[in-house]
C-alpha cells in the first residue's frame, strides 16, 4: 500500500525509465536530454541508428545513462521488440513512453497519392498506436506509467493542403484524450503535445511542397521563438501536473480558442483566407 501511494504522488518525469521514439533529433532529442537532467535513464529509439547514437553520446557527456535502438515505429513487430528490449537494457520496467517519431506531409488533396497517405498514417498515427499498444499493458501490470504523445496544432487547425498530416495528428490527439480518461483509474498519466512551428527536421525530412517548405523555413527563422528544449521541458512539467494538453505557443492557443468558440466560423475563415493563396 505504501508503494502504491508513493507512486501516485510521484512525478512521472522524475527518475523515469523512459523510451523516446524519434530521439535522434529535434523534440525527441530534447526530451531525452531533459529526462536525464531529471535523473532518468533513456532508451533513444530512432529509425536512424546513427542519430540515436549521437543523442546517447550527448547524454553520456552529461554523465547520464542512455541506450540507442533502431526502430521503425510504422512496423508493429519492431515496436514490440523495442518494448521488450527496453526493459532489458534499463534493467527495470519502463515507466514513461514518449511517442514522438513523426513525418511531415503537405500538398493539395488531389495531388497526394495513396502511398503518401499510407506513409504518413503508418508513421504519425500507427506509430503512436503501436507505442501505446505495447507499453500500456506493462504500465497496468506495475500499477503506474506515463505516456506523452506528440501531436501538433495541426490536429485542430485543419489548415488547407495539409489533409493527411492533419488527419494523423487529429487521430493522435483523439487517442490521447481517450486514454487520458480510460487509464486514469490505472494510475497512468497521459499528455498530448500540440505545438505549431518548432525548429526540428520534420520539414527537411518530410514531403512538403517547395513553396511551403520555404515559407516554413522563413517562419522558423523569423517568428519561431520556441525551442525544442523549452517545449520538452514544458511538456514534462505539464505531465507531472496531471494535465492533458500542452500547447506551447501563443498562436496554437489562439487557434484552439477560436475553433472551440465557433467551429463553423473558424472553418469559414480558413476557406475565405485560402482563396487568396496562390
Amino acid at each position: 500500500m505504501n508503494n502504491i501511494l508513493k507512486w501516485r504522488s510521484a512525478k512521472p518525469s522524475k527518475n523515469a525509465y523512459a523510451v523516446v521514439t524519434g530521439a535522434g533529433s529535434g523534440i525527441g532529442r530534447s526530451f531525452a536530454l531533459e529526462l536525464v537532467k531529471r535523473h532518468g535513464a533513456v532508451v533513444c529509439a530512432d529509425i536512424n541508428l546513427d542519430s540515436a547514437k549521437e543523442t546517447v553520446a550527448l547524454i553520456e557527456q552529461q554523465g547520464g545513462t542512455a541506450y540507442a535502438v533502431k526502430c521503425d515505429v510504422a512496423k508493429a513487430d519492431q515496436v514490440k521488440k523495442l518494448a521488450e528490449k527496453s526493459e532489458q537494457l534499463l534493467g527495470h520496467p519502463v515507466t514513461l513512453v514518449i511517442n514522438n517519431a513523426g513525418v511531415g506531409l503537405g500538398g493539395k488533396f488531389d495531388e497526394l497519392t495513396l502511398e503518401d497517405w499510407k506513409w504518413c498514417m503508418d508513421i504519425n498515427l500507427w506509430g503512436v498506436i503501436h507505442g501505446c499498444h505495447y507499453f500500456v499493458p506493462g504500465f497496468k501490470q506495475q500499477g503506474r506509467g506515463a505516456i506523452i504523445n506528440v501531436a501538433s496544432a495541426a490536429s485542430f487547425t485543419a489548415a488547407p493542403e495539409m489533409s493527411a498530416y492533419n488527419v494523423t495528428k487529429a487521430g493522435v490527439r483523439a487517442l490521447s484524450e481517450t486514454l487520458f480518461a480510460e487509464l486514469k483509474r490505472d494510475n497512468i498519466s497521459v499528455n498530448v503535445l500540440c505545438p505549431t512551428l518548432v525548429p526540428t527536421n520534420i520539414i527537411k525530412d518530410g514531403r512538403i511542397p517547395e513553396r511551403y517548405s520555404k515559407l516554413a523555413d522563413h517562419a522558423l527563422m523569423n517568428y519561431a521563438m520556441t525551442t525544442s528544449d523549452s517545449v520538452a521541458k514544458l511538456t514534462l512539467n505539464r505531465l507531472d501536473k496531471g494535465e492533458l494538453y500542452t500547447t506551447p505557443q501563443v498562436d496554437a492557443k489562439l487557434f484552439w480558442m477560436m475553433k472551440r468558440a465557433s467551429p463553423d466560423l473558424y472553418a469559414r475563415f480558413l476557406g475565405f483566407s485560402y482563396r487568396f493563396v496562390k
